[in-house]
């Protein structure tokens, strides 16, 4: 737990006067009300078991430096989709969701309590719609992630949508390579390199930057990258503006958007993965993979080159094929198994931004994800997209 906020914080909910669990200094009055509405009532009865519990946890937290969780979040209140979602914690804890304003959800990971970290977001619906992340940080032994959905011009809308947090340590051996950043529009907030160096970001122009993770280069593109909008006053949505790689570096362009395709300096989570899974660099799920559509206008079925970009931990071919315009059928073999998890990407210097048309489905080993859906403004169009696919297991 955050020293910072441990004794008589201003944020601190307070259960029958005495303090239970603290929000963390940025969050703000609205922010600390919602989430006590939905959580007062087992802060109080757990109220005499709680310093042990926490401290308990914190106690084990330290041996396991690496935390992640995912979830699938089809509901506004309660428990979600038991089958998506999964996590570091113990047996026996689950995923809660609860509500904000419109659009808005608050989703607590059990026992992930930390700093850092990153988040990224994929709104599932059958329009023009996209989720951000606002904001995440410990709450007592959990973390809870504030996301918040729209559609397209800014009306804020609840969907579903699939979330993961990760946070991660060490060094990985080549080839392998995980690196992230959070990053707040200014100035990087936190990031991790398996390799070691310290990743660098370097505006370009107004909602555009370029971000170099050293170490991790490969002579040609291998690999996937996620980037999620991060931003608690407005609509935003960011996606990969260009990718190049190097022997010494991998160098990822992050280019985001307002409500409607104006360039916007925002905050943002970038993630690279190259034969790990999305969930970060502790010991890996044995079924993920990950792929890069990058010619959206072949009907396919088509396995995308070079299979660096089109990665199945189990030796399976992931393919990609068109199911309309704008909409790709996306083929993950041999890997399917739940609870398991899907993200995707748009790719592109335009303001086109993609999510899922509907939850991903897993049978046979196989997971379909039927289908990426790409949109300008309201409407689909073919668009190169990165997805990735995890596992659990």
């Amino acid at each position: 737990m955050n020293q910072a906020f441990q004794r008589r914080d201003p944020h601190a909910v307070r259960c029958r006067g005495r303090v239970r669990f603290f929000m963390p200094p940025e969050w703000n009055e609205a922010d600390v009300h919602r989430l006590r509405k939905a959580i007062i009532r087992i802060l109080c009865v757990l109220s005499v078991l709680a310093a042990g519990l926490i401290a308990v946890a914190t106690g084990a937290q330290a041996s396991v430096p690496n935390r992640w969780g995912f979830a699938h979040v089809n509901l506004t209140s309660g428990i979600p989709d038991p089958a998506h979602q999964a996590g570091s914690w113990a047996p026996g804890f689950n995923v809660s969701v609860a509500p904000g304003g419109v659009g808005q959800t608050y989703v607590t990971f059990p026992q992930l309590a930390i700093d850092g970290g990153v988040v990224h977001v994929t709104a599932i619906a059958q329009t023009a719609y996209w989720c951000q992340a606002q904001k995440w940080g410990p709450v007592g032994a959990d973390l809870v992630a504030v996301v918040q959905c729209y559609k397209y011009g800014g009306g804020p809308v609840f969907t579903p949508y699939s979330i993961v947090f990760e946070q991660s340590t060490g060094i990985l051996p080549a080839p392998q390579a995980f690196g992230y950043v959070h990053h707040n529009g200014s100035s990087i907030v936190t990031q991790f390199n398996s390799a070691g160096p310290a990743n660098s970001v370097l505006p370009v122009v107004a909602g555009v930057w370029n971000v170099t993770l050293p170490g991790l280069g490969s002579s040609g593109l291998a690999g996937n990258v996620q980037v999620t909008a991060v931003n608690s006053n407005q609509p935003a949505r960011c996606k990969v503006g260009g990718w190049s790689s190097a022997l010494g570096a991998q160098t990822v362009q992050v280019r985001c958007h307002n409500a409607t395709n104006v360039p916007l300096a925002t905050g943002w989570t970038l993630t690279y993965q190259r034969e790990r899974a999305i969930t970060g660099a502790a010991v890996p799920p044995k079924n993920f993979a990950y792929t890069f559509d990058n010619t959206p206008a072949n009907p396919g079925p088509y396995a995308p080159v070079p299979p660096q970009v089109n990665y199945n931990s189990q030796g399976g071919t992931n393919t990609v094929q068109t199911a309309g315009l704008g909409q790709r059928l996306v083929t993950f073999p041999k890997v399917g198994v739940l609870q398991d998890h899907v993200q995707v990407t748009a790719y592109g210097t335009g303001p086109e931004f993609c999510n899922l048309v509907t939850l991903w489905n897993t049978s046979g080993n196989v997971a379909i994800v039927r289908n990426v859906v790409c949109y300008n403004g309201g409407t689909r169009v073919d668009q190169p997209s990165l997805s990735t696919y995890t596992s659990a297991f």
